[in-house]
């Protein structure tokens, strides 16, 4: 069958605004929307820039706009749309488009380095690893699987309208942190998220846990982060 693709073009060297330029895909109803994507681009219009890397849902670099809802496009399948075989296929949105599909992803990082997303430990270093409880993995497991596509950052409204705010992902990343029992600085940590910037700007409005292409609850893990604050607040 054939598939209608409307995409996003626009490569700020040549191009004013952007515009949607039509492609016909010869596909089948189990192909990718990166699969067809792939095939714009190999065998209609090499000109055409978006991010893929894995096409498994691993390395989350294909996150885009599909149909209205933010996806990654090696996860969604032609069938998986009920709309006559037409696809309109944006950008990311609250980021700087770079040229089509590709966005500038880089503050995007800046907020998740900004929580400083490692171990931090005092004291000498262990002779072997520093040990976990298995109830303490499984506490804080869900925010592992995060694969830093942004989707959930893109989704978010309040992004939208404050630059400012952390996002989703990197308060996510926080969460991981903060509740590792291994971590010497979570009073520190939650400080830094005490504001409009931070955790109190979630609305909790759940478009991240809708969008996150790994099923992650990322709501319910940055609620546990507020009720860690009012525990601290409550105990001065």
């Amino acid at each position: 069958m054939d598939c209608t693709f409307a995409v996003y073009r626009f490569d700020p060297a040549v191009d004013r605004k952007g515009r949607y330029q039509r492609y016909v895909v010869p596909a089948e109803s189990g192909d990718k929307v990166l699969d067809c994507l792939n095939r714009i681009r190999w065998e209609q219009d090499p000109t055409l820039a978006f991010r893929a890397s894995c096409a498994h849902g691993i390395c989350g670099s294909d996150a885009m706009v599909i149909n209205g809802r933010v996806a990654l496009a090696c996860q969604k399948l032609v069938r998986d749309f009920n709309t006559a075989n037409h696809f309109v296929i944006e950008p990311l949105p609250v980021f700087q488009v770079i040229k089509d599909l590709v966005v500038d992803l880089r503050p995007f990082f800046e907020k998740h380095r900004a929580v400083r997303p490692h171990l931090v430990t005092n004291g000498a270093h262990p002779e072997k690893e520093r040990r976990q409880s298995a109830e303490n993995q499984q506490f804080i497991e869900p925010a592992l699987r995060c694969i830093l596509c942004a989707a959930c950052t893109a989704s978010c409204p309040i992004t939208r309208v404050n630059p400012n705010y952390l996002g989703p992902a990197a308060l996510l990343r926080a969460f991981r942190y903060i509740c590792d029992a291994r971590d010497a600085i979570t009073l520190e940590r939650l400080r830094k998220l005490d504001d409009e910037d931070g955790i109190w700007g979630c609305e909790t409005m759940w478009w991240c846990t809708e969008v996150c292409p790994k099923g992650i609850p990322v709501t319910k893990c940055l609620g546990q982060i507020k009720r860690l604050l009012k525990k601290e607040d409550s105990s001065d």
